[in-house]
Parts: structure tokens; sequence; C-alpha cells
């Protein structure tokens, strides 16, 4: 899997962007020399046990308001792609300081990227971000039930760790979260 190295002086230029940073339009050269418009998002994520997160991502827009993360692109400067998302997410947290951005691997090699980015530009990101894992757990009782719902499914509820830099890219977070310094 190749390096992405993170350099927040190498970003592409903005085409558009929300006055409150939830969104900006961006064009990224593809290896074909078109040039392709990418989408980047920040909502919040609505989940009640991760409180001031708000999710974080990007791709062709998808006609509809949103954009699609299921496109497989070729970038000619996959770092430089990165690093304008995570410069608008930098931005975006500047101007909401007590939010968090989370960033979901919506398939392993996309996951296994954004562990491996996080972990090879731990000295570059340290300076700005604090990096959290997301796993989930099952709760046990002292009886040593599990917490289940009424239809006997066991409750996962995700938990918010500091980023262990140690993790295989084997063993992946569930989500990535990032917030200020």
């Amino acid at each position: 899997m190749m390096d992405i190295l993170i350099n927040f002086e190498n970003t592409y230029e903005p085409i558009s962007i929300e006055s409150d940073f939830s969104e900006m339009t961006f064009h990224s050269r593809q290896k074909d020399g078109a040039n392709e418009l990418i989408l980047v998002q920040i909502k919040p994520l609505n989940n009640p046990n991760l409180p001031n997160v708000h999710n974080l991502g990007f791709g062709p827009p998808d006609g509809n308001g949103r954009f699609r993360d299921d496109v497989r692109l070729r970038h000619a400067d996959v770092p430089k792609v990165f690093s304008t998302v995570l410069f608008h997410s930098l931005n975006f947290l500047n101007e909401n300081p007590k939010l968090i951005v989370g960033i979901d691997g919506s398939d392993d090699l996309r996951a296994t990227l954004y562990q491996m980015m996080f972990k090879t530009n731990k000295k570059y990101l340290d300076d700005f971000f604090v990096p959290l894992g997301v796993d989930y757990y099952v709760r046990i009782f002292r009886d040593g039930n599990y917490e289940q719902d009424e239809f006997g499914n066991y409750i996962a509820k995700p938990r918010a760790e500091q980023f262990d830099y140690n993790r295989s890219r084997h063993d992946l977070y569930r989500y990535y979260l990032f917030r200020l310094k």
C-alpha cells in the first residue's frame, strides 16, 4: 500500500467553500489527465454515543447534494487529495473547536488506507490533531449475560480511545476520529 504523506502546503485550490466549512469542492487531476470534481462534506454524525462528532466524507458529487464514495478514482496525486481534505477539516475544526471529525473506512481497503495515513504522518499530524480510534463493544453484566435488545440481538456501542500507533494494519478501527490539538 502506498504511503500518503500529508502536507498542508501542497493542497488543491478550492472551487467553492460553504461559510460554515461544512462543504467544499476542488478539482483533482486524474492519471488520465482529466480533472475530477471532488465534494467534501462534514456533517453531524447524530450518534448519542459519539457526541460532538461530525462525519467527514468525500468523492465525486452524485447530483443530489451528496457525494459518491463507491467510485474508484485514479488520482494523479493521492497525497495532495488527502492533504486537501484534511486541511479543509482543520479549517472546519478551527471554526468549531469543540467538535470532533470522524472518517469511516467504508470498506477494509479504505480503513487500511486511513489507518496507514495516520501512522505514516504521526509526527506531522501531531502538530494539529489528536487522533482517536473507535471500536465497538458489547456490555457484559456481572451475571455473565450480554446486553441485548428486545429481539435478543447484542447491543454494540462505540468506544473512542487514544489512537494506537502500534496496532497492525490487520487490526483496523471501525471509525477514525480527530480533534484539534
